[in-house]
């Protein structure tokens, strides 16, 4: 598919933007490549590359694109797109973190950003609804408030009913044909991460390691692929940790079910490696990332394919 045909600006930053009546079509809020035939139990989602802005939402902000900007993972899918050669599907969001999150609950919101009653159903109290990152944001990754005033409760609806829902609803069927056919099935969740730690990070303002993989402490996938990850990463020259400051989010707790069959793999790649962060676009390292990422899933691919032997 392609991308929306209009563009918001907001002081001089051109962002590519979503017209309001194209997100009834899951077409405009997602994109899904798949291969001529799958070949491997393996689903790689990009839920946070997402760079089309719903034009509305970006007249209403308090911030400049650029601040906007600072939530997206930007450039994954890109890094990503190797994996379809493979024999996987790589799915995207195509809309931008800070107006729906995707890796959260469907219902983690802040009771103190809209104007009504929530469901009684919404969590308002977990950890990223307290740090303003919500399933709708309050603040971006910097800690900069997005709205001047409160939202009313039926937006928030809209945007889960339009962004949310079908991103999973898709993923669900991605992961359920992979299990269908293999018996079992690895999704892996991709996102990126400033070089420094934010002001709301537990590690503020400390240089970060190229690779950080989170399984949940072992507990959404089989440690053969968190080892298989870390053993070729580390092969290619960087530096990885487990868990640490990223265990995992929404989607890797939600889809990792071992027992069920059913594994998730987070990877987090340090941002500095392939893009200049203040301008957002894409840095001299790139397409080496890019070769070392289709690596990596090149060997997840094979481990898939050992494990699935056993």
């Amino acid at each position: 598919m392609t991308r929306a045909g209009r563009f918001a600006k907001k002081d001089g930053q051109t962002m590519e933007a979503m017209p309001a009546e194209m997100m009834n079509d899951d077409a405009a809020v997602l994109r899904v490549v798949e291969p001529p035939r799958l070949l491997v139990p393996l689903v790689f989602a990009s839920p946070h590359s997402g760079r089309d802005y719903p034009a509305e939402f970006v007249a209403a902000s308090r911030l400049d694109a650029r601040m906007l900007r600072r939530s997206e993972d930007s450039f994954v899918d890109e890094l990503y797109a190797g994996v379809v050669d493979l024999g996987a599907p790589l799915i995207s969001a195509l809309f931008p973190r800070a107006y729906c999150d995707p890796n959260r609950e469907p219902y983690e919101l802040d009771p103190a950003m809209f104007s009504g009653d929530l469901p009684d159903h919404a969590n308002t109290r977990s950890p990223r609804v307290l740090a303003g990152l919500g399933t709708i944001a309050r603040v971006v990754a910097s800690g900069a408030e997005i709205y001047a005033g409160r939202l009313p409760v039926a937006e928030a609806e809209r945007r889960i009913a339009r962004c949310y829902r079908p991103y999973h609803r898709r993923l669900k069927d991605l992961v359920e044909i992979a299990r269908r056919a293999f018996g079992w099935s690895l999704l892996v969740d991709c996102h990126s991460m400033p070089s420094v730690g934010g002001p709301m990070d537990r590690d503020s303002g400390l240089s970060r390691v190229d690779v950080v993989l989170g399984d949940c402490f072992s507990a959404a996938c089989s440690p053969v692929f968190t080892q298989v990850a870390e053993d070729t990463f580390s092969h290619l020259g960087y530096r990885v940790v487990r868990n640490a400051p990223y265990a995992g989010g929404f989607t890797t707790r939600h889809y990792g079910q071992p027992r069920q069959g059913s594994h998730a793999l987070q990877i987090e790649i340090n941002r500095g490696l392939y893009m200049d962060e203040a301008q957002h676009c894409h840095g001299p390292d790139f397409a080496k990332v890019q070769a070392d990422i289709s690596r990596v899933a090149s060997a997840l691919a094979a481990a898939a394919q050992e494990f699935g032997r056993k």
